[in-house]
């Protein structure tokens, strides 16, 4: 499911529509194919997959909805060929031995929209998990500009609910420690934090214009050299972690989590009891499980949140499921 998390808090304040006005919103919003000359195409989409009609979906609680985007990209090869070509036509009919920028400008938006029709379309899906008592909001994308993008549509889905507030207060956590900050300490002192272990992968660089790189693969970071390349000025940018032995990911110098992965010690158990039919439901479940308690970790061990993002009011990150009872659906 979920490989990769850009996390959010959702404003405490913010309302949350019934199930069925949310599902509707998003259904206003569902996907559609890019049209012949459309360069790409946003919408919502079914995360159980197309036999599925239902955009939304709550698994224990835990909503589950997909961002799909199509789209048409040109070989800037081919925009270039083309639009030279027209320029030449374009000096032989007119007898001019220059184009002008401004022609040269629409002679390239007629070339883009003739070539368009004849370019192979790529579509992705962005997974969405919103977990209403602890308000986060988590983007199964690693690019802080692709989960923007994914915010600002479901922040315009949301506004077309009857009676609903303008916007999610939808802010990125911000912790007390930068993520390369509290890496570097990690490595320098090779001690790890609480709950958390560093493993065998690690990016490091120098923060100015070379950007010399060292990586370990599969390596001991328990070697001198690590914190002699941290003290030379290099800075962690990617860091492999395992929480308590049930989740493994990669840490990135802007906090994003990546290569999620979860481990024996939580799928165990459902190779013993089985999954539901098609594995969404047991899939999230253990997902959002595992990562509803990991992240509340994470940021404690990046220093906790600044006072900007924790005093929002969110619940408490133990909060007892049962407290979705008082959950404002």
């Amino acid at each position: 499911m979920f490989k990769t998390a850009s996390y959010f808090r959702i404003a405490a304040d913010f309302a949350m529509p019934a199930l069925d006005d949310f599902e509707q919103a998003l259904q206003a919003a569902r996907f559609l194919p890019c049209g012949p000359t459309q360069p790409e195409s946003s919408g919502w989409s079914a995360p159980r997959g197309a036999k599925s009609l239902a955009l939304l979906e709550s698994v224990g609680g835990q909503l589950i909805f997909q961002l799909c985007t199509e789209k048409r990209p040109l070989p800037s090869s081919a925009v270039k060929e083309a639009l030279q070509a027209r320029i030449e036509q374009y000096k032989e009919e007119t007898g001019q031995e220059r184009a002008s920028a401004k022609i040269k400008k629409a002679i390239k938006e007629e070339v883009i929209l003739d070539l368009l029709p004849r370019a192979f379309t790529k579509r992705s899906n962005t997974l969405v998990w919103l977990d209403p008592v602890r308000r986060f909001l988590v983007v199964d994308t690693g690019s802080l500009s692709g989960a923007d993008k994914v915010v600002t549509f479901l922040v315009e889905a949301l506004s077309e609910v009857p009676g609903s507030r303008p916007g999610l207060g939808v802010k990125p956590v911000m912790t007390q420690m930068s993520a390369a900050a509290a890496m570097s300490h990690w490595l320098s002192s090779q001690e790890a934090p609480v709950g958390f272990t560093i493993d065998r992968d690690c990016e490091l660089k120098t923060p100015d214009d070379l950007k010399s790189t060292v990586r370990y693969a599969r390596h001991t970071l328990e070697i001198d050299e690590v914190p002699l390349h941290i003290a030379s000025g290099k800075v962690p940018t990617q860091l492999a972690l395992t929480w308590h032995d049930r989740v493994s990911f990669m840490l990135t110098e802007t906090g994003q989590v990546k290569k999620l992965k979860l481990l024996d010690a939580v799928l165990d158990g459902v190779q013993e009891g089985g999954k539901d039919d098609d594995g969404f439901d047991t899939d999230a479940a253990l997902l959002t499980g595992e990562l509803a308690a990991m992240l509340p970790d994470l940021i404690e061990a990046l220093g906790g949140e600044t006072v900007d993002t924790a005093s929002a009011g969110v619940a408490p990150a133990n909060a007892p499921q049962a407290a979705m009872a008082d959950a404002p659906f």
